[in-house]
């Protein structure tokens, strides 16, 4: 599959049909946040989504990361975290909130 690439922050034009309940949550919601456009308003819902989707998969990363190490290599790990905060504490820099 061939993927087209555009230059970043061109739009595309594009048609959807929404229920009469979406269409009123994008007035609603470009009235709110004083948009100049629903567009602007779906584009920003679109983007906080794929960032949250983007956020999940990193977070499952992570877990799968540390789902996979061995009991030695937690200890490992935690022991080096132990001593990286003792050294941070004992800094002028870190700052206690």
């Amino acid at each position: 599959m061939t993927r087209t690439h555009r230059k970043p922050g061109r739009k595309v034009k594009k048609s959807y049909t929404l229920s009469p309940e979406s269409v009123d949550f994008l007035e609603t919601q470009r009235k709110k946040r004083r948009a100049r456009s629903s567009s602007a308003v779906l584009e920003e819902i679109l983007q906080a989504v794929r960032r949250e989707a983007e956020l999940a998969r990193m977070n499952q990363s992570v877990i799968d990361y540390y789902d996979s190490l061995s009991d030695e290599e937690m200890k490992e790990l935690s022991e080096w975290g132990e001593f990286g905060l003792s050294q941070l504490l004992k800094t002028d820099a870190w700052v206690a909130q």
